[in-house]
């Protein structure tokens, strides 16, 4: 198998690592203020572009689905060009295809517009997630890359959290000509540190635990490879039930407020941030990323069984709520849909970490982006199907759709495939 001639590589010291990192979390959360902040605008979207409850998850969806469509080739392609033009043009792209809904596609615009735009901004932005994780298999060592790759996936709730925070007030005060517009300066200053920092690693020098230079199994080749990152993208499902409904079953189904439900969304962000990082830390040191994955499945299927059984109560009727009043009631969907969103959101680097570790560093860049397809396609089609479920059967239905989600993502996370991690802290010299 032969590779195309590396770019001329310069030598850097090994604390610039941690800047590869820092432009890598900086280029993801740029791109996660839009992917997931702009569901938690749902309910001054639907108002702003006069949309029903199945036409807004159509617009939820199409950016995952652009994300979709091409994080596979994009991922191709940074195998084949390096993390840094990746990044380059896919953020820049990005910013410009932002710029354009600004312009183009404020309300009273034609829906089309904006669904064609959204589309577009997910096909630039799908570059992002495969580069950068690429970018942290290539600079950290083994021992290392479960703390990186979850501090880099930080960058998807802190993105969500600055987004929960910010859009809605952006949309309220300014509209989303003005929202798109600061999206697009976020993306844009984001290329900027990634052309700065982000550098391929000395082919000569390897890091500690990267493995030989020698190329590893094709990684759309390795049926461990498809059968993780499938798993990946089917537990995330419950995860964009929250992210894109959450407010909706807030402020409908549970009476709050709009700067309660902004506020229990960007609690969930902030949370799962700080849950990534200790996770990836904690199964470095105790090289038990699959045991630790595995709880993380139960857990989820019990927390959302649970919110299943409180949304078949009643806030208004503190009869039907098990003696609670309304208020009471209220406080606890909001803490219990926290405790979701939180759950939900504490595996995603760990599982990234142990499949980029199966593919091999030459490899990472399409198994991630691989991953990624899985995963938003299951964002498009989540907030595209639970409307249906709800009109169907109302909340319970698409809580317990979540739970039976995890439940069959639970044997392709954890099937063959997912012991590497002990295997490579072994080759490594690492104490297990």
């Amino acid at each position: 198998m032969s590779y195309p001639l590396p770019l001329p590589q310069v030598s850097h010291p090994p604390i610039h690592r941690w800047k590869v990192l820092a432009a890598g979390v900086a280029a993801n959360a740029a791109f996660s203020v839009a992917f997931s902040g702009l569901p938690m605008t749902a309910v001054l979207l639907r108002q702003a572009y006069q949309l029903d409850n199945a036409q807004l998850g159509l617009m939820l969806g199409l950016m995952g689905l652009g994300i979709a469509l091409s994080e596979l080739p994009w991922g191709l392609l940074t195998d084949r060009l390096g993390d840094r033009p990746v990044l380059l043009a896919g953020l820049g792209g990005t910013a410009l295809a932002l710029l354009a809904l600004a312009g183009w596609a404020a309300p009273g615009a034609p829906l089309w517009v904006l669904g064609a735009g959204l589309l577009g901004v997910g096909l630039l932005g799908g570059s992002v997630n495969g580069a950068s994780g690429r970018a942290v298999m290539g600079w950290f060592p083994a021992s290392e890359r479960g703390l990186a790759m979850s501090i880099r996936q930080t960058a998807v709730p802190l993105g969500g959290g600055v987004g929960a925070l910010l859009l809605p007030w952006l949309a309220w005060q300014g509209g989303f000509a003005c929202l798109f517009g600061v999206l697009a300066s976020l993306c844009g200053a984001a290329a900027l540190l990634c052309a700065a920092w982000v550098h391929e690693p000395a082919h000569d020098a390897p890091a500690p635990g990267a493995g030989p230079l020698a190329p590893a199994p094709r990684a759309l080749r390795d049926r461990r490879v498809w059968r993780l990152a499938s798993g990946i993208g089917l537990l995330c499902a419950p995860q964009f039930a929250v992210i894109s409904f959450g407010t909706v079953f807030l402020h409908d189904f549970g009476g709050l407020s709009l700067p309660a439900c902004t506020g229990a969304m960007a609690l969930v962000q902030v949370g799962a941030m700080g849950l990534r990082v200790w996770s990836g830390r904690w199964t470095d040191r105790h090289g038990n990323r699959p045991a630790y994955l595995r709880a993380c499945v139960a857990a989820v299927i019990a927390v959302f069984l649970g919110l299943a059984a409180l949304s078949a109560l009643q806030p208004a009727s503190p009869a039907a709520g098990w003696g609670l009043s309304p208020h009471s009631l209220q406080a606890l969907l909001a803490a219990w849909l926290v405790l979701a969103g939180l759950v939900v959101s504490a595996w995603h680097g760990v599982a990234y970490a142990e499949l980029a570790t199966l593919a091999g560093a030459r490899q990472s860049g399409t198994a991630l982006g691989l991953a990624n397809t899985w995963v938003f396609v299951v964002c498009f089609v989540t907030p595209s199907v639970l409307p249906g479920l709800l009109q169907w059967q109302g909340w319970p239905a698409v809580w317990l759709a979540a739970s039976a989600c995890a439940a069959l993502a639970g044997p392709l996370l954890l099937g063959p495939g997912a012991s590497v991690s002990n295997r490579s802290r072994k080759s490594s010299g690492t104490p297990l």
